[in-house]
């Protein structure tokens, strides 16, 4: 008898040999089913080399206790210890799936399956698995020989008789069988419909590849045409009910279960298409409406059942559509696009476990292999195989991917697709999720091999292959095209076994031309040049962009004009190449290689700025993107009244005061752009107010900074550090709103008022010269953008003086003031100079654009009258006013126009609405009643949005507009920043029309009406 507290030599050995309860498999041994063999150490040894030997030890004796008796588990028994092969076949099933090994109990006599080990058992096809399920009369009987077949298949890939491709073929064509068989009855069932008909069934997706998995849709497109002497009519109804019958004889589910779902999704027009058409109706569709995925989708198509010649008829139609596609526009973007939708839908907490479809999974893999083939695939046939790994291997056969990449590559595929087949064959369950528990851990490593550690080693090979596969995914694409152009230096081009380093193969010119078409590329010959300057070489330098252009190349082409973004890249690199930290800085930091990459490529404005200096490209790398966050007002003004102290004279303060101005103007415009368009880490920035505040308040305050540090270099110039008058300027209009885009003006007012004991002739000499040498001095040529100062808002306009003193101010506006004029003074504000003279004139104007009893009904009749003179008599010749962002119906005269007459109204009594900044004004107006939520909405909306395409036309095309640009590139990238995908600046447009003219139906009743 055993001391207490001792364990059993039994005990151990199962430990030893890999089980995780020894106590229950103990007693299992001790069944007497396992009577005369508990003791043979080959059953032992045979248990511990599969990948759960629990599982199989339990999965065993269900089987034995469901022999028909004595005799039938005595035969399995001895056959079990005798038959290596079936040994090792039927334990390693039940070792790795639960759902096998249920079968087997159900259906005891299905080992024997198992026991043939004949050459043509090895490697069986289409014919063999027929020759299986022939016996099959019904549904359920068809789930039973299914199930028998799948036993075999997964038998040889558990023992590693077969590899992963050759097991996905066999499991493709086991599909292809089942559903002939499937169809057979179908049309057994209904002779009638099968009479009348041709139905052709094309496989999709991994079972039209040959790759197919353990449990998978089956996808597929019918065809169908008329037998002959038929009606076509009648016949597509037949062949659609024969369709439909095939469904579901494979996808519903019976006491044996269910195959697989049969899909017809990927049919034109998808689930709300017919399920059967002809083959006319399905060239006209993929002709005229199929997008650019649909065909992408038909490199797999293959015809598996029903009608062979229809079939092929099929092909032979749609396939040179297929190899069209890659011409059409944006069919990159497209395709890279549909990927990026894929990984965005994936529930947050699932993307790190989903080998399929999350970042570096399998459909990566896929994706890039598909995008290669779609465009060499035109001029080269042998790249037009719908199963991905041979795909890979004729891409590299022919040059169009490097060969070591492909080899990675390769191995990774392998290995994902087997951990997913692992993962299915346990259950039988339709999943690509990576299981959380130890147990299932440990059997799926188990099972891949890895037996010392098995949990920690399968996550370490998982987690190598899919970074193998990131990093790859871009590379893949855009890699090759540098190894065309790259001329490197002979000692590194050769081994010195004398051949190339690692057999690469480079693209022809004219391949590397097709492919950055298919990119987007206007003028791929540039391209290459660029890529040859950027890339060719030795240095330290090239060697550096060679490892960042793949991916760089890919942000490029996400953007409305690659071609500007890589010949803006090759400046900046041509200019700072030399200047370590650039290099380092890109190298390094992720962020700031894709922040250059977007700003490079989304208009003239920011590469502009960024030329002018540019050392500025390290703001786009600081740490988590704070280098692109506005610096305040008072920070701005403080560094730029430190530069003016430095400097010699007044010309050389405002020179580095502009030079302040340009660097804050890219910070401001490359924040934007990052934010409009999103990262790789960061989507895009929903908030499209936000967005416009940020950029106003930062431009606004640029101004200002600017402004107060040019005032105080004049002043120094002539007067040293005392002015013989007190000076203020005024913020007028988008200024002192706080609204200015990168293309405003500085509207201003200049105010003085004379020291004491000056005359205020010397005063309004001195304050004159001021203004005046100001101006000058911003708007002098030089390589920083002019800032533009206008004071035409002044009383009396261009006729009267440039700056007044406060008293005369006074005496104006009490005297002669209009109503626009009061009007104008609601964005009144004070930016720079004598804070207490500003203080005082806001005190002045207030009663003015705030008056006490409102506005008289002869004041709001002149209000709108001049509103509809400027509608009328503004507007440029030849502009579409629904398209006019600035006077067109709904824009934004309309709404400010709108805002102002109810801070006119209202303004006294509501004290939220005395503010210079519209929407701010608009928010006050709505929560104190004053007009409808919705229409306060409305407005908004409208206003934002106008407000946003402005600053998109400067940032595209560097110079300021109120209309939509009529080039296409330029369109497209306003597009771009607007969150349009390409191709839908149609929508685009539609969109601003339908906000517009939202907005002139509110302005209508609030202005006009009330």
């Amino acid at each position: 008898m055993m001391a207490p507290g001792r364990r059993s030599s039994t005990f151990t050995r199962l430990l030893r040999h890999g089980f995780t309860d020894p106590s229950a498999a103990e007693r299992l041994l001790e069944s007497a089913e396992l009577a005369h063999i508990r003791d043979d150490p080959v059953l032992l040894d045979a248990l511990g080399g599969t990948a759960d030997p629990d599982l199989a030890l339990h999965g065993l004796v269900r089987m034995l206790e469901a022999q028909c008796g004595p005799t039938a588990r005595r035969e399995l028994l001895d056959t079990v210890i005798a038959a290596k092969p079936l040994r090792d076949r039927l334990l390693g099933v039940l070792g790795a799936s639960a759902a096998l090994g249920d079968h087997l109990a159900r259906h005891p006599s299905d080992w024997h399956a198992l026991v043939m080990y004949e050459p043509r058992d090895l490697h069986p096809g289409v014919e063999e698995f027929e020759h299986g399920l022939a016996e099959a009369h019904d549904p359920v009987s068809l789930r039973v020989a299914y199930r028998r077949c799948l036993l075999s298949i997964a038998a040889r890939d558990v023992c590693g008789t077969t590899d992963l491709a050759q097991t996905a073929a066999e499991l493709a064509d086991l599909a292809t069988a089942t559903l002939r068989a499937a169809l057979a009855l179908a049309r057994a069932a209904a002779p009638d419909d099968a009479a009348l008909c041709r139905l052709a069934v094309i496989a999709m997706g991994k079972c039209g590849g040959h790759e197919l998995n353990y449990v998978s849709d089956v996808d597929v497109i019918f065809v169908g045409e008329a037998a002959e002497g038929a009606d076509e009519g009648k016949a597509v109804r037949a062949a659609t009910r024969l369709a439909s019958h095939l469904m579901r004889i494979c996808s519903e589910t019976t006491v044996e279960g269910s195959i697989w779902p049969v899909d017809a999704n990927l049919r034109p027009e998808g689930r709300n298409g017919p399920l059967v058409r002809t083959l006319s109706s399905h060239l006209a569709y993929y002709q005229r409406w199929a997008k650019t995925w649909e065909f992408q989708a038909l490199l797999k198509a293959r015809p598996v059942a029903g009608d062979a010649e229809l079939g092929e008829q099929y092909i032979a139609a749609l396939e040179p559509l297929v190899w069209q596609v890659a011409e059409r526009e944006n069919f990159v973007t497209d395709v890279q696009k549909m990927r990026r939708r894929v990984v965005e839908n994936i529930p947050v907490a699932e993307v790190e476990r989903e080998l399929k479809l999350g970042p570096g999974g399998l459909r990566d893999v896929e994706f890039a292999v598909q995008l290669l083939q779609l465009v060499h695939g035109r001029a080269d046939a042998s790249l037009r195989s719908g199963t991905t790994l041979d795909a890979l291997q004729a891409l590299a056969a022919g040059g169009y991917v490097g060969r070591a990449d492909a080899v990675q590559l390769d191995d990774a595929y392998r290995f994902l697709r087997s951990m997913e087949h692992r993962i299915q064959l346990y259950r039988l369950r339709r999943t690509h999720l990576v299981p959380e528990g130890e147990a299932d851990l440990r059997r799926l490593g188990r099972s891949l091999g890895l037996r010392a550690d098995p949990v920690a080693e399968l996550t370490r090979e998982w987690k190598r292959h899919t970074g193998v596969v990131r990093r790859l995914h871009e590379k893949l694409f855009y890699r090759p095209l540098l190894d065309a152009v790259a001329q490197l230096s002979p000692t590194l081009e050769f081994t010195r076994a004398g051949g190339p380093p690692s057999g690469e193969t480079r693209l022809s010119p004219e391949a590397a031309r097709e492919r950055l078409i298919a990119l987007g590329y206007a003028d791929p010959a540039a391209a290459l040049r660029h890529l040859e300057a950027l890339a060719s070489g030795v240095t330290r330098k090239a060697a550096i962009q060679r490892t960042l252009l793949p991916v760089m190349l890919g942000w490029f082409a996400d953007s409305a004009d690659p071609d500007a973004g890589l010949l803006n890249f090759r400046k900046v690199s041509d200019a700072l190449g030399k200047t370590p930290w650039y290099l380092r800085l890109l190298r390094d930091e992720g962020a700031a290689a894709e922040n250059l990459a977007r700003v490079l490529s989304a208009g003239r404005l920011a590469p502009d700025l960024l030329m002018r200096a540019p050392e500025a490209v390290a703001l786009l790398g600081d740490g988590d993107g704070g280098g692109l966050e506005p610096r305040g007002r008072a920070h701005l003004e403080q560094e730029i009244l430190a530069a003016v102290g430095r400097a010699g004279g007044a010309a050389q303060a405002v020179t580095a005061a502009r030079g302040v101005r340009r660097r804050e103007l890219f910070r401001t415009a490359a924040a934007d752009i990052v934010r409009s368009y999103g990262t790789e880490a960061q989507q895009a920035e929903d908030d499209q107010g936000a967005l416009v505040d940020r950029v106003g308040a930062a431009v606004s305050d640029l101004t200002a900074a600017t402004l107060a540090g040019t005032l105080r270099a004049v002043v120094r110039e002539t007067w040293g550090d005392t002015l013989p008058t007190r000076f203020a300027i005024i913020g007028m209009g988008r200024f002192g709103g706080h609204e200015q885009g990168y293309g405003s003006d500085a509207d201003v007012l200049f105010v003085h008022e004379p020291c004491e004991g000056v005359e205020e002739r010397e005063a309004s000499q001195a304050a004159a010269k001021v203004v005046s040498e100001m101006r000058r001095l911003l708007q002098l040529p030089s390589a920083d953008p002019p800032l533009l100062v206008d004071a035409d808002l002044r009383p009396e306009g261009k006729s009267g003086p440039l700056v007044r003193t406060l008293t005369s101010y006074e005496a104006y506006y009490r005297r002669w003031s209009l109503t626009w004029e009061a009007q104008a003074l609601l964005r009144a504000e004070p930016v720079a100079g004598d804070e207490e003279l500003g203080r005082r004139f806001v005190e002045l104007i207030d009663p003015l654009r705030y008056p006490r009893a409102g506005l008289g009904d002869d004041a709001v009749r002149e209000i709108r009258r001049l509103k509809a003179r400027m509608e009328s008599e503004r507007m440029p010749r030849g502009a579409d006013p629904k398209l006019h962002t600035k006077l067109g119906p709904g824009g934004l005269s309309d709404v400010e126009w709108t805002v102002q007459l109810l801070q006119m109204r209202h303004g006294a009594q509501v004290p939220g609405l005395r503010t210079t900044r519209t929407r701010a004004a608009l928010a006050a107006a709505r929560a104190a009643g004053l007009l409808p939520d919705e229409d306060a909405a409305v407005l908004d909306e409208a206003w934002v949005l106008a407000t946003r395409v402005r600053n998109a036309v400067m940032l595209v095309r560097g110079r300021a507009g109120d209309t939509f640009p009529s080039e296409v590139r330029e369109l497209g990238a306003v597009g771009r920043y607007l969150g349009y995908g390409p191709g839908h600046v149609g929508d685009m447009l539609d969109d601003y029309r339908r906000t517009a003219r939202r907005s002139r139906g509110a302005v209508d009743e609030l202005f006009y009406g009330g």
